[in-house]
Order: C-alpha cells, then sequence, then structure tokens
C-alpha cells in the first residue's frame, strides 16, 4: 500500500502572524454559542490551550474524537475548501504541519449553520468552537467537527497542503475489521480501508483519471473507483459479488457547487485530477466534496436490444418501473414503451412492479390503476408495439407499502395474439391462490391470484401475482413478485462491521411462501412450466434466492459470467436485485438477456434494468432457440 506522504508547509506560528487589516473575522452567532457552551461545560472540560492542541489530537487515532464535547481555541490551520450553498455550510481547514502518524487526520470541518463562512481557500487561520462528533445517520459512523465557531484569519494566500493521491493500489485490501462498534478501535490505515478513509476525514484527496462507476443522480453526485481493477464489469461498473467484499475503491463525487459534476454514464472518465476534502455522508459514506473536478470523456455506453424470439419460444419479462401512476409524465410512459417494445422485444408476458393506483401518492382512498395502465400500453401501441391487455389485484387501501398513498402493486401484461390468460373467478385482495387438480393436470383456484394474502410474511408488503396462461396448448404458470425493501439493513460503511441485514429475515420467509407454492405445483406435475420473476431486493448469491432455487427452480443470471449478474446500480456497485427463475420441463430450454438501458445512465426512466427470458414451455424438440 502507497499512502501520499503528508509533508510539512510553511507555517507560522500564530504569536509571529500579524493579520492584515479588514481581514480579522468572526461569526458572532457561532461565537455566541461557544461561549454559552463553555459556560454550561462541567469543570474539568474547559477550552485547551492553543499552543497544545492541533487538528490532529483533536482527531485522535479512532473514528471519535478524545476531544469531543470540549471548548478547544486557537486551533491553527490553512482553508481548503468552502461549502457555501447546500445543506452543510462551513469549510474545511487542514494542518500543514502534521504529526506524521497516519492513523490521525490533519484537517477539520468547521460547521456554520445557516450562515456562509467569510474564508476563502489559502487563509490561515485559528478557530475556536465546540468539537463535534456529528452522526449522519442511524448506523453510520460520525462526523468529526468544530461547530458553535468563531475565528480569525490570520493570513492570506499560503499554499494549500499536498493532497492524499488515491492512486490504484493505495487502498487495503481488506475492508473493515469487525465489531459490533468499530467506532472506539484504533485505526489501522495500512490494514482496512475503511479505516484508511477515517484518517483521510476532512483532508484533500485527489484522484486521476478516475473511471465512472455510478451515473450522475438527481443530486448532481456521481461514483468513481479508484481502484480500476477492482472487478470490473465489461461496460465499466463495479461488480458486488460477495457479502465479503464491497468493493472499498468506490468513492462518490459531490459538488461543492451545483452543475461542477457532469452528467455522466457508467464507463465515462473523469480526465486529469478530481480533487476535494473528504467528508462522509449516511448517503454513500466515505466522499470527496468535489472543488476541482476531471473532465468529462464520454465512454460511448450504449443501451441494448434483446433477440426476438424464434416461433415456439414464448418471451416473458420483468420490469420495475418505479412508481408509475397516472399523473406521471407522457415522457416516462413513452420510454417505458419504448424500452419494452423496442429493448425487450415486446415480450408476450410483461411482469410489472411498482405500479401505482391512479391518483398516485395522493392518499385518497383510490387502489386501482386502470388510468395507468392504459396510459401505459396506449403508449406501447403507439411506439409499435402489440395491443397488450393486463391483469391485476387491487390491494387493500395502505397495506402493500412503497410510497404513502401509491398502492404499489404487481401487474401481468400479455398480448393476446401471442398467448392467453386464463380468467378464474374469486381472487382478490385477501383470497389466497391454490393449487388444484384440473382435467389436464394442475391448475389455479383463482386466476388472478395472490399467494398467501393473509401471512405475516407480506405484513406491509406487496404480494406475489400468480397467473395461469396457455401459450401453443401449453399451460405456463407466472409469479411475479416484488419482495421487502433492503432498506433498513445497514450500511456497508457503517459502525456495525459487517453490517447486519435486519432485513432479509422478511424475504426469507417470503421466499419460503414462494417456494412452498412452487413445491406444491411441482408435486402435481414434476413438468408443469413454471416462472417465478420480478424484484425479490435480493443479490444472486444470497440465501433468499437460495430458498428459492433449492427447490428446483433454475436462476438463468448464474449461467452468465460473474462479472455480467447485474440489473441496478447502488452506490457505484452493480448488483442484482430483480431475477427471472424457471421450472419445470422447459427449465433446460431458457436463455435469458437483461435490457441494460436504465442502471448505468443517468437519464434512466426506472432505476432497475428489465431482463426478459425466452424458452420453450414443455421443453420442445428444439432447446437451443434464439
Amino acid at each position: 500500500m502507497s499512502r501520499s506522504p503528508r509533508t510539512a508547509l510553511p507555517f507560522l506560528p500564530l504569536s509571529r502572524i500579524t493579520p492584515p487589516p479588514g481581514r480579522r473575522r468572526a461569526l458572532r452567532a457561532g461565537a455566541a454559542v461557544a461561549a454559552a457552551a463553555a459556560l454550561a461545560a462541567p469543570a474539568g472540560t474547559a477550552a485547551a490551550d492553543a499552543a497544545d492542541v492541533r487538528i490532529h489530537d483533536i482527531q485522535g487515532t479512532t473514528r471519535t474524537s478524545p476531544y469531543a464535547d470540549r471548548q478547544v481555541s486557537g486551533v491553527p490551520g490553512v482553508v481548503t475548501a468552502v461549502a457555501s450553498s447546500g445543506s452543510v455550510r462551513g469549510f474545511w481547514f487542514q494542518d500543514p504541519e502534521g504529526d506524521g502518524d497516519p492513523r490521525t487526520s490533519e484537517a477539520l470541518f468547521v460547521y456554520t449553520g445557516d450562515a456562509t463562512p467569510e474564508v476563502s481557500p489559502g487563509d490561515e487561520v485559528a478557530v475556536s468552537g465546540t468539537v463535534d462528533e456529528y452522526s449522519p445517520g442511524e448506523g453510520a459512523q460520525t462526523v468529526t467537527q468544530i461547530s458553535g465557531a468563531d475565528w480569525e484569519v490570520l493570513g492570506t494566500g499560503a499554499e494549500p497542503p499536498a493532497a492524499v493521491r488515491l492512486d490504484p493500489g493505495t487502498l487495503p485490501d481488506a475492508y473493515a475489521p469487525e465489531g459490533e462498534d468499530i467506532g472506539g478501535l484504533e485505526l489501522d490505515p495500512e490494514a482496512y480501508t475503511l479505516d484508511f478513509w477515517e484518517s483521510s476525514e476532512h483532508m484533500l484527496v485527489e484522484v486521476a483519471d478516475a473511471r465512472v462507476v455510478g451515473p450522475t443522480d438527481s443530486y448532481g453526485a456521481l461514483w468513481v473507483t479508484t481502484e480500476p481493477e477492482q472487478n470490473p464489469t465489461p461496460r465499466g461498473g463495479t461488480a458486488y459479488g460477495s457479502y465479503d467484499d464491497p468493493n472499498g475503491g468506490r468513492l462518490k463525487v459531490e459538488p461543492l457547487a451545483q452543475g461542477e459534476v457532469p452528467e455522466a454514464n457508467v464507463g465515462d472518465e473523469l480526465a486529469g485530477t478530481t480533487r476535494g476534502p473528504l467528508y462522509y455522508s449516511a448517503y454513500g459514506g466515505y466522499l470527496v466534496k468535489a472543488a476541482e473536478v476531471g473532465e468529462h470523456v464520454d465512454g460511448g455506453l450504449e443501451r441494448t436490444r434483446a433477440q426476438e424470439p424464434q416461433d415456439g419460444r414464448l418471451s416473458v419479462a420483468t420490469y420495475n418501473v418505479e412508481n408509475l401512476s397516472a399523473g406521471s409524465g407522457q415522457e416516462v410512459f413513452d420510454r417505458l414503451a419504448k424500452g419494452i417494445v423496442d429493448n425487450l422485444a415486446a415480450p408476450a408476458v410483461v411482469g410489472l412492479e411498482e405500479v401505482q393506483d391512479d391518483s398516485g401518492p395522493d392518499d385518497d382512498g383510490t387502489v386501482t390503476p386502470e388510468a395507468t395502465l392504459k396510459r401505459l400500453t396506449d403508449a406501447v401501441s403507439a411506439a409499435g408495439g402489440p395491443a397488450y391487455q393486463w391483469r391485476q389485484i387491487d390491494p387493500e387501501d395502505g397495506a402493500d407499502g412503497g410510497q404513502p398513498g401509491g398502492n404499489i402493486r404487481n401487474v401481468f401484461l400479455f398480448d393476446p395474439e401471442r398467448v392467453s390468460f386464463t380468467d378464474r373467478e374469486g381472487g382478490d385482495a385477501a383470497t389466497p391462490v391454490e393449487v388444484v387438480d384440473g382435467a389436464d393436470g394442475p391448475e389455479l383456484s383463482v386466476s388472478p391470484g395472490r399467494i398467501a394474502p393473509a401471512d405475516e410474511a407480506w405484513r406491509e408488503t406487496r404480494k406475489p401475482l400468480v397467473g395461469e396462461f396457455e401459450f401453443e396448448g401449453r399451460r405456463v404458470f407466472v409469479v411475479t413478485n416484488h419482495f421487502s425493501s433492503k432498506g433498513g439493513d445497514q450500511p456497508l460503511h457503517g459502525l456495525t462491521q459487517p453490517p447486519r441485514r435486519t432485513t432479509e429475515e422478511q424475504r426469507h420467509a417470503q421466499a419460503e411462501l414462494v417456494r412452498a407454492f412452487a413445491d406444491e405445483l411441482h408435486a402435481a406435475d414434476p413438468e408443469a412450466d413454471l416462472v417465478v420473476m420480478g424484484d425479490l431486493n435480493d443479490f444472486w448469491f444470497s440465501d433468499t434466492l437460495a430458498t428459492l432455487t433449492g427447490g428446483g427452480l433454475h436462476n438463468p443470471m448464474e449461467d452468465l459470467p460473474a462479472e455480467e449478474r447485474y440489473n441496478y446500480v447502488f452506490d457505484g456497485n452493480s448488483q442484482s436485485l430483480d431475477h427471472i427463475l424457471i421450472g419445470g420441463a422447459s427449465a433446460g430450454t431458457a436463455e435469458y438477456e437483461i435490457a441494460r438501458i436504465n442502471s448505468e445512465f443517468h437519464d434512466q426512466v426506472s432505476d432497475h434494468d428489465p431482463q426478459v427470458l425466452r424458452f420453450t414451455p414443455g421443453g420442445g424438440a428444439d432447446g437451443a432457440g434464439s
């Protein structure tokens, strides 16, 4: 591991610097807060002497400061960057002298609340205030900062300290020490990536010719990799393929000012130097507050198109349409339709997730999605696609989670020219579907139906939608799902290592119920064609998927090279949340494609990539297809 040395630059002792006229500054509100805090401080916590306390003393050798909640005064440093807008306002300052200890950061952030600090990069300052450990969110690490501050500008035009250079190979191989709370552990920046980042907190860092691994988001931020050989995907991303390897080289780039980060896709490059202080947020962990951004180089990433199925092959797709409602703009419907018609090759059956009711997020008791689905199917027809029909079941109002008021649900679209839907009355929000004996083999008690909708596993979650189709005389059963979100899991970058995946217990229970349905169907007919698909909110290597595939369902994503097993990009990790599984006689004929049209692009219409499966129901003589 290499690390840029923290070289000392000329820095006069405070007693020998004379402030220039007009350059003495104090934040009056901050001074008042600091004074009040000093008066209220318990005995033994008086302000430390400026001659004895420097930034590295405040930062210490763990994640929390030994001076937390104490007053400090006259702490010297050079201003490196100023945050004058957005939710975080203040400035960063850094000690050019340093102590030579790689565990101790030489920089701090001065939080100024809603006020814009009257300082500029290169100002030499002496800062007084209260040392805080600010927590940006539950389970996250804390940010060491000074608040309630006042300061003096003692000189101007100082050379900024040298930035920590993030060259390939700089980061350790291991990601983090293990522990329920690593906040108090001694930092070891040569052994662990998270310790390296923490030991550089607030310091200037820079990365050269950085490859983009997470597209620019709606807040103007993107993700790059400082370790370009770390699990690269063929399209320029970073593949997440194991809980043991979080890909520590990922680094978020947030602009210090709006518009400083370009609209970039995965595989693009920020040529030259991207530089700024290293900060920390609950949204992604360590990031560079970019005062300088490399030049955007377009990598030419293109959206992919699935192949057309041959005669005798049934095409089935899944697509999370991200809170689609009748109130969504026409451009959203048109782009979704184009994705279905052009990029998915107009599948015979499409399972949709996150279709909202007609009033969208308005919590007015509406549960029907008829206007939403008519707008979508009309857009598909206008794009040259089939005249899709749909089947779905209205949920109970507010019972299925998602955006409040939206009543998201799963939906089937199908092309009646190629496949027929077998309607059996009685399916509603509360009635469970069952496998029953029919004259020609197993069939559904209700179609469409829902799997065990009253089970606690589906509390505040979308219930699986099951439908019975017929394709060229062959019965095909399809289940489209939207399992519980991973939103409550602890972050990869948090204080608990390894992080607890608290939400997976519910998904495991959901997988058991879907698996039980599949087992029941295949107990009645081992050759029954079954497709289980949708947003399962878990990875191809997870226990959730293992539960489903352990019953004989096959996940064709696992037939792809490991670096291609993704359809979602989160925090710079290319990962898999959506899946299509297949079982029965047709499993050996399956051909699977991911339509890469959203997750890697800054102008995405959904955050999920759809995917399509082509297969020959019953197995057929020709199991290959195209």
